[in-house]
């Protein structure tokens, strides 16, 4: 399991033994760097977006290794919640300096205590995978712009968070795009087609706006740069762009 969330959340190029935080992960688990490296390789060749790339994993793929793969897609929340307690029980266990403190994922302004507290920090956890995960996918740059200073990215998701629970924290279900970007996405001022071709709204295509015109009348009809891992899934693009056909103009 938390092999598995390793995976999603590292670039494809560091999975290798030589990675420190391979290093570490498998010292807390008890494997060695190259049995954890394996590992998430295995994973890898169950990844259609890096098979359609001409990539390929390693061929020892495990019955156990497809289990997780399967049911971790069917429920990310159990991913992310079930492997925090994992590695809080390792790092307890191990003596290990755990991870920074679940405050350090509230804001500085806010003072929640007791339930609230916990859930606002779980909240925080769960968004910090899904943009570790979508931001490694797109190897920490915005697929529409290819801007790679990451204070500007944004984990953009396609099925918005409100509108979806069960893909809340599927990295398919998220692009990297700029700022500018994630809020026109957020506001259906554009979208994609099935084969992730940008398209304007109506609204966007006629704006008077100079400096909008500029941004993006020049790529519409062009292809996103795909990821390395978890190409975005058809049928959350299609969700998307029928809210955004569906739009009233002025929203």
């Amino acid at each position: 399991m938390l092999a598995f969330k390793f995976y999603c959340e590292t670039p494809f190029g560091q999975l290798h033994a030589k990675n420190k935080n391979v290093i570490d992960l498998a010292k807390l688990i008890g494997r060695t760097p190259g049995a954890l490296a394996m590992k998430c390789v295995n994973f890898a060749s169950l990844d259609p977006a890096i098979r359609e790339s001409g990539r390929s994993g390693l061929g020892n793929v495990s019955a156990l290794d497809r289990a997780i793969w399967r049911d971790f897609h069917e429920n990310w929340n159990s991913l992310v919640e079930d492997c925090d307690l994992l590695l809080d029980h390792l790092h307890t266990r191990s003596g290990a300096s755990p991870a920074p403190p679940a405050d350090d994922l509230l804001p500085e302004d806010l003072d929640f205590t007791g339930e609230t507290r916990i859930g606002i920090v779980q909240q925080r956890v769960k968004q910090g995978f899904f943009r570790r995960s979508v931001l490694s996918s797109y190897a920490n740059r915005c697929c529409i712009s290819g801007i790679s200073d990451t204070r500007f990215l944004v984990a953009s998701h396609i099925v918005a968070w409100r509108d979806d629970a069960s893909i809340r924290l599927h990295p398919a279900n998220g692009l990297c795009l700029s700022t500018i970007h994630d809020k026109a996405f957020d506001k259906y001022l554009f979208s994609l087609t099935d084969e992730r071709i940008v398209i304007l709204s109506d609204e966007l295509r006629k704006t008077n706006d100079e400096f909008l015109r500029k941004l993006f009348l020049p790529i519409e009809g062009l292809p996103i740069f795909l990821p390395e891992k978890f190409a975005p899934e058809p049928a959350f693009i299609r969700r998307h762009r029928e809210k955004m056909l569906a739009t009233p103009r002025g929203t």
